[in-house]
């Protein structure tokens, strides 16, 4: 064992002797996330002895609780040497009013959480939402949560998107290092949809914290889903399934035909028309100019590309549908490209290369701040590198209309200051946007 696995231990495994004192009922790690009905909501949260799994809510402002919801709890068993249990509790609220707030508590006679609150997500399409958007925030330097926590209680976001990488790591520490970054985003993530995607550094026991902790839409255990909010389609997927193929290569042949079957949907004419915005979110990007080794620096890269013989590569499927918008982390530093396609430029024009641009736009927003500090970018930037920043920061997103978004970087390493903005314009969607 290595100092830093003493350190682990001695950090997190003596709090939690002294610990042991408090109820192993009473909640912790609460975090709500979006079942993809507008008058729903789903409530998450850890125990680590059985109890019974119940929310307590009503409209704001009263703050009175005049409903109640029961759900389930399953028991998750930890692949570390101590084989650690807890228990995580889901349930869904329903009937709830489209944008109205309410606050709630959730938890058991044995223990209730402290009330927090939160907004229903709106209905249809003519409305704006607004998100946060950012991978790789560890337990240690998580740098922009901060801010990102002042930002929710100002109610500035509608839903928050993590690409990936949370805690550094999940597993470490027989998962205590993952329950420590769960009660660490709390305030942020019990007060607006927080919604996931996997990154690489998740993949211990075959992904187990992540697919044990997070409520995502679909029957996947979150590696990917979809779902709608306002004049947008979300997709969230999994790039790792390439990389840790010893999981099952089946798994990268399944959420292929699963993306096909679930853009071919989002393309129907009628549904194009509604939500004619479609966007994807995955933690390791195809491109990149980051100064290291990692597949998005390769010029045949894993996701751009896909498995040998250019097996399920997701470049190409994703231009065929005209998808919008790709989100990536993965990279500790913000990058902004050009629309681009196999490596040539399509701007919409010299003065307005967002303006009905003619390929997909890709944002890489992984700096939100973890142990392994920032990642440099090599000296020239490519031909397809609109802009790149060095500092810790997340990404804002605000999908005005079926016409227009904007999109943001907020560098927390320059107090807040909104260091990239652009406006993604597009009278067209769809592949033929792209002729």
């Amino acid at each position: 064992m290595g100092p830093h696995s003493w350190l682990c231990q001695l950090c997190l495994v003596l709090p939690w002797v002294l610990c042991q004192g408090k109820s192993r009922t009473q909640p912790e790690q609460v975090h709500l996330s979006y079942p993809g009905d507008p008058t729903a909501m789903t409530v998450t949260w850890t125990t680590f002895d059985p109890a019974s799994s119940i929310v307590e809510f009503g409209p704001e402002p009263s703050r009175v609780f005049t409903s109640s919801a029961k759900g389930h709890a399953s028991r998750f068993v930890d692949g570390g040497w101590l084989h650690r249990s807890m228990f995580i509790h889901r349930v869904t609220l329903q009937g709830l009013a489209p944008g109205q707030r309410y606050a709630y508590r959730c938890g058991s006679p044995l223990g209730w959480s402290r009330p927090y609150s939160f907004r229903a997500l709106q209905n249809g399409t003519d409305w704006s939402p607004r998100l946060a958007v950012f991978g790789d925030m560890g337990n240690v330097n998580p740098q922009s949560l901060p801010r990102l926590q002042r930002d929710t209680e100002q109610r500035m976001y509608d839903v928050i998107l993590h690409v990936g990488d949370f805690a550094y790591d999940m597993d470490e520490c027989n998962a205590m290092v993952g329950d420590a970054f769960m009660r660490k985003i709390e305030p942020v993530a019990a007060s607006v949809p927080y919604m996931t995607c996997p990154g690489n550094h998740e993949e211990k026991y075959n992904f187990s914290n992540y697919r044990a902790r997070f409520s995502m839409p679909g029957d996947t255990e979150g590696l990917w889903y979809s779902w709608d909010i306002g004049p947008a389609h979300v997709i969230s997927f999994s790039t790792e399934v390439y990389f840790y193929l010893n999981y099952g290569r089946h798994l990268v042949q399944e959420q292929y035909q699963w993306l096909e079957r679930d853009l071919q949907e989002a393309t129907r004419p009628d549904r194009r028309r509604r939500r004619p915005w479609i966007i994807t979110m995955g933690h390791r990007p195809m491109y990149c100019s980051n100064n290291d080794l990692d597949d998005c620096t390769e010029h045949e890269s894993i996701i751009r590309r896909g498995l040998p013989q250019h097996l399920y590569g997701l470049e190409d499927l994703f231009y065929k549908y005209g998808v919008d918008l790709e989100l990536w982390a993965h990279e500790h530093s913000y990058e902004r490209l050009w629309p681009v396609y196999n490596y040539k430029v399509y701007n919409g024009s010299a003065k307005s290369p967002y303006t009905n641009p003619r390929a997909p736009v890709h944002i890489i927003t992984g700096s939100a701040g973890c142990r392994e500090r920032l990642d440099p970018f090599v000296p020239n930037p490519r031909e397809w590198s609109a802009l790149r920043i060095e500092d810790y920061g997340y990404t804002r997103l605000q999908i005005l209309n079926r016409s227009h978004i904007w999109l943001e970087q907020v560098s927390d390493d320059q107090d807040g200051k909104v260091v990239d903005g652009i406006w993604l314009i597009k009278e067209l969607h769809g592949p033929k946007a792209w002729h």
